[in-house]
């Protein structure tokens, strides 16, 4: 989402492998376990947990039970489960998708235009949103795909000549901003270093936000004492106002590390940049950039079955290349290797 020239909020959309957000499904208590107050409930390609609060209480193993995907597998975790109205009951099956990433950022910002220059796209989008839908020339130009691009860091350069080092773990997110040479040059006085910290929160939010971290979130500040720290709690809870996904500032522990709990809904930007699918549509994206060559995709195993799995993906690039591009698997690729190659 562009708001001027400034990248406000992203997701990425795979139509051809859906993130789940929001699915129904018919699924069937596979176990109860009370020390986790809820239960597992086998889905059509996966195991989810469904709590007693979002009503598992009084369900018993091997009961069917409809479900809605309210958090996404993400860290080594299932998708989290809540209880869905569904008015049979019958085998496990998916018995409707929930809305795209697309859907999420238009309802969020249901005042912005939606750009795209694909026409495929254009007609696929046209029926839902007819009047917010614009065939343009080109939706993303170079700067813009640099910012994009610059999210798959995990080095985020802010305002003042502060860097944010941002280290996602399975219990939670670390950001290490560092004033580098920007402060120590002025003296490193606690004034010009907290003014410095203040002046770049909005944008540390915009990349908690761009990058949809979630989860429990701390953030050690640039230079600024402990004491001092809790002086920027306004300013940060300020800065995390615009997130559509409400994140909360809870304040700062006894180390003055800042701490912020944003909702755990879709997929993590790191995650989905990362593994042997995304490496596929990263092949097929620089296949795309050569549609007059015939080109052969070497790759490990594991690419060419995530891609095989998306024949939407394979079906796009089809339409945009002259020659089919070749599938080959090489098993001696390291699982998200791969290589475009010449094979005229």
């Amino acid at each position: 989402m562009l708001d001027a020239d400034t990248l406000e909020n992203a997701a990425i959309w795979r139509p051809g492998a859906p993130d789940g957000l929001g699915d129904v499904h018919m699924g069937r208590i596979t176990a109860r376990i009370p020390a986790m107050a809820g239960a597992f409930v086998t889905l059509v390609d996966a195991e989810g947990f469904l709590p007693d609060s979002a009503g598992g209480a009084g369900l018993s193993e091997g009961m069917p039970v409809g479900v809605t995907i309210t958090r996404t597998a993400q860290g080594g975790k299932g998708p989290r489960l809540a209880r869905a109205t569904v008015s049979a009951d019958g085998p496990i099956r998916l018995i409707a998708r929930g809305p795209t990433p697309l859907d999420r950022l238009a309802t969020a910002y249901s005042q912005a235009d939606i750009q795209v220059d694909d026409l495929a796209l254009f007609a696929r989008l046209r029926p839902t949103y007819p009047n917010r839908v614009a065939k343009v020339a080109a939706a993303f130009d170079d700067a813009l795909e640099t910012r994009f691009e610059s999210l798959a860091s995990p080095r985020a350069e802010l305002p003042g000549g502060l860097v944010a080092t941002i280290t996602p773990t399975p219990a939670l997110v670390a950001i290490d901003i560092d004033g580098g040479a920007s402060t120590a040059e002025r003296g490193g006085k606690q004034s010009v270093q907290f003014a410095a910290n203040r002046a770049a929160l909005p944008a540390l939010a915009r990349e908690i936000r761009l990058r949809n971290l979630s989860g429990a979130i701390l953030i050690d500040l640039a230079g600024v004492s402990v004491k001092r720290r809790a002086g920027l709690g306004p300013d940060l809870s300020a800065a995390l106002a615009n997130d559509p996904a409400r994140p909360r500032m809870l304040g700062f522990t006894a180390l003055g590390l800042a701490e912020i709990l944003r909702p755990r809904t879709g997929p993590p930007l790191h995650e989905l940049l990362a593994g042997p699918h995304a490496a596929g549509l990263s092949a097929l994206r620089q296949a795309a950039r050569q549609p007059l060559l015939r080109l052969r995709l070497r790759a490990a195993p594991a690419v060419i079955a995530c891609l095989r799995r998306d024949a939407e993906a394979l079906a796009d690039l089809a339409r945009r290349v002259t020659y089919p591009l070749m599938l080959q698997e090489d098993a001696n690729l390291a699982i998200s290797a791969w290589m475009i190659e010449d094979a005229s």
